[in-house]
């Protein structure tokens, strides 16, 4: 049975893995955890990935995303953005006939609109990674409030999400563009005490830039 909490806010799941407290609310969340969430990520068909996801996660869990990523990427051809930016109407039906998926039309429409952007951003900026990194925080900690609680933005989410929107992009407001950041490495959150933490700073001090 997992412990409860420590007061920085890292459990032991059970397993004896001291992980953040979030990971330990279902075994499909400790492999996500531990191998993913935090890594630094360069390819940009994975930054892609999971800013098309986390779009789809709006009003609903991470849990339920998570669960279906692999039918998500069946769907949207491996979120190849050059590839989705070529869906049209008839492929936005069959995205909303897909029960594997989450068939929300302004979701899906999004994912291509972004998928056009994308295309767009990588001819103006070079790559996705070069341009999403170069609003990485100077410091890649965050210090909790008073509840142990991490603030759901900051400054270079927002100011990425901002741009992001000028740039035509749908769904990529300032909690999910941080919620991005953290998955993909541009910030370490996870907390003192649990066992991925180390292995996340290193693989950030390792980490070549865009």
């Amino acid at each position: 049975m997992p412990d409860s909490p420590t007061a920085d806010g890292v459990i032991d799941c059970g397993d004896g893995v001291r992980r953040c407290s979030w990971a330990c609310s279902t075994p499909d969340y400790h492999s996500y955890h531990d191998l993913e969430w935090g890594f630094p990520v360069s390819a940009d068909m994975r930054l892609f990935e999971k800013l098309s996801l986390e779009g789809f996660q709006a009003g609903l869990s991470w849990l339920t995303i998570l669960r279906k990523r692999e039918a998500f990427r069946e769907a949207f051809a491996g979120f190849d953005y050059e590839r989705v930016a070529r869906f049209d109407s008839r492929d936005v039906e069959r995205l909303l006939a897909n029960a594997d998926i989450v068939r929300h039309r302004g979701k899906i429409e999004a994912v291509i609109n972004n998928a056009k952007r994308a295309v767009e951003l990588v001819q103006a900026e070079g790559s996705i990674a070069r341009y999403v990194w170069g609003f990485e925080p100077t410091s890649p900690d965050r210090t909790p409030d008073a509840l142990g609680r991490l603030p759901a933005t900051t400054p270079e989410s927002v100011a990425l999400a901002k741009d992001l929107k000028r740039r035509g992009w749908r769904f990529v407001g300032p909690t999910t563009i941080y919620a991005f950041m953290q998955a993909m490495g541009l910030v370490n959150d996870h907390r003192q005490g649990c066992d991925v933490r180390a292995a996340v700073t290193k693989a950030r001090n390792r980490f070549e830039r865009p």
